[in-house]
């Protein structure tokens, strides 16, 4: 991701793109590598399974070309791809909600009742107003994990995951009406044409690969390819789970929150809840927080002093490790510190990507650690907003098994979220989860002749193993952290919930600013 285009031009305010040709280098790099690295031959390799980032999403012509590779549209932003933490689509989403609700959008409450800038459908109205000519040229938008499989196997198609997750999409109705679209903008409404039409159940096989993709993996033509994963909600399956009432987090760059249910409750705020989506034959709820290991990201490289620094290399220790060290001798609230985690926006439960970071109690006697461990609370805090909603909804929560870098490698950070949700946390035995589950859809979507797998149950009960090291809530830090955790909710409630829009009338002016 660059912060500008292949020609040199800076990318608008927001803007976060991809070139889609690392995806396919990546690919033929990585699977040539690994099978010589493993002494694998391509004949052992019976399936092929892809978690991706989403919404990641991107125009393509008829033929499958990125509409960026184009030389009319080389150096025009809209034309790449839209990874999920671009952000300039926020004024169309306001579009699309006020515009769905005015209408009573029945799809609406079961998208949590906003649907995301960071979504497909505000990302292409985006595009249609600031670039119509791109919009135009578009023969399908859809996510960059499908298109790589597309790529791979000839077979255009979308899994259910992305239908129904980024673009509105339900078994029943399929997209948004021509009306709906019509009604967000004139000229918009058969924006549906380019979306994928053949929408598959994530757990299925999506196609086998083709002679180019056997040339680009180095695999064999008709190996089979599974349908296209979403990478923060493969960490279900990876983290062993087929089963409903158990909570999958995800916690690495963004904090995913995914998990299953046999009935389906609409729950203001989430990211979105869809029948089959995830797991066939129960319903799969995903909600999140937009901005975790990035926060932690900005904070070192941009405000830690440099006598942290020089400790930790002085000890051949991270710069973490040492603010890890200091902070965890504090008391929960001994700082005098809250912050608002929302470095990145909000995307569960207040779905507003004009939101931004906010830290109060700051002081002349304020350490560096201090700031460090209220980032960390912060987070919790954020986790805990979206489980109260998810319980006060009626979806029971038995426990929460966490996957990805920060769980496995961070027992502070994980501490503090068991004390400040007060749930046992449970860590996932593998360190790669999500790759984890990609290989699960491939074993199934091979079929039970070639894995030995007949579902998908079994194939989670036999590969992704129940966790052994759990965190459990300090009754002492509990009773402390439930008095700062109505503080946050307080300042939660407050910026967020329209008492006072100041973040909103900042980020206008510095959009406003960028533009003189």
């Amino acid at each position: 991701m660059d912060s500008v285009l292949p020609n040199g031009r800076k990318l608008p305010v927001d803007f976060a793109l991809q070139h889609p040709q690392d995806y396919l280098d990546a690919v033929s790099f990585l699977i040539p590598a690994l099978l010589r690295l493993t002494d694998v031959s391509k004949e052992e390799v019976i399936s092929v399974g892809i978690d991706f980032t989403s919404c990641s999403v991107l125009p393509i012509t008829e033929d499958g070309t990125p509409l960026c590779l184009l030389n009319e549209f080389s150096d025009n932003p809209h034309s790449y791809v839209k990874l999920w933490k671009h952000h300039g689509a926020q004024p169309q989403a306001d579009i699309v909600n006020r515009v769905a609700k005015e209408r009573g959008e029945k799809w609406l409450a079961a998208m949590g009742g906003k649907v995301s800038s960071e979504w497909a459908i505000p990302k292409l109205l985006e595009m249609f107003d600031n670039a119509p000519e791109v919009y135009r040229s578009t023969y399908k938008y859809l996510e960059a994990g499908d298109w790589l499989i597309y790529k791979l196997t000839g077979h255009l198609a979308s899994s259910l995951a992305s239908a129904g997750f980024r673009f509105c999409y339900t078994e029943e109705d399929g997209y948004p009406s021509p009306e709906f679209f019509g009604a967000c903008r004139e000229g918009f409404e058969n924006c549906a044409d380019k979306f994928v039409n053949d929408v598959i159940l994530t757990e299925s096989k999506a196609g086998e690969l083709s002679a180019f993709g056997a040339s680009l993996t180095g695999l064999s033509v008709g190996t089979a390819v599974s349908a296209m994963q979403i990478d923060g909600q493969c960490g279900l399956r990876g983290s062993g789970i087929h089963e409903e009432g158990r909570i999958a987090l995800i916690v690495g760059t963004s904090v995913c929150v995914i998990l299953l249910s046999k009935s389906g409750v609409n729950v203001d705020g989430i990211c979105g809840m869809v029948k089959d989506g995830i797991c066939t034959g129960y319903y799969g709820y995903e909600a999140g927080q937009c901005c975790v290991g990035d926060l932690f990201g900005w904070f070192i490289n941009e405000c830690v002093p440099s006598s942290y620094n020089e400790e930790a290399e002085r000890r051949g220790i991270s710069v973490h490790q040492v603010l890890r060290e200091r902070a965890s001798k504090l008391r929960p609230g001994e700082s005098g510190l809250i912050a608002l985690d929302w470095w990145n926006g909000n995307r569960s439960v207040l779905d507003d990507n004009d939101l931004s970071g906010l830290i109060i109690g700051l002081s002349v006697t304020t350490r560096t650690e201090e700031i460090y461990r209220a980032l960390l609370e912060a987070s919790a805090f954020g986790l805990r907003v979206i489980i109260e909603k998810l319980e006060s909804s009626g979806i029971e929560i038995k426990d929460i098994v966490a996957s990805g870098g920060i769980a496995h490698k961070d027992p502070f950070f994980m501490q503090i979220y068991a004390d400040i949700t007060n749930k046992e946390i449970k860590i996932c035995e593998s360190r790669q989860a999500a790759a984890l589950s990609s290989a699960i859809c491939a074993a199934v979507a091979a079929g039970e002749e070639k894995s030995g797998f007949s579902d998908f149950s079994e194939a989670v009960e036999r590969l992704a193993h129940v966790p052994n090291l759990s965190y459990k809530p300090s009754p002492e830090n509990v009773a402390l952290y439930d008095k700062l955790y109505d503080e946050y909710k307080a300042l939660h409630d407050e910026f967020g919930r329209g008492g006072n829009d100041i973040m909103k009338r900042l980020k206008q002016l510095k959009r406003l600013s960028k533009q003189l």
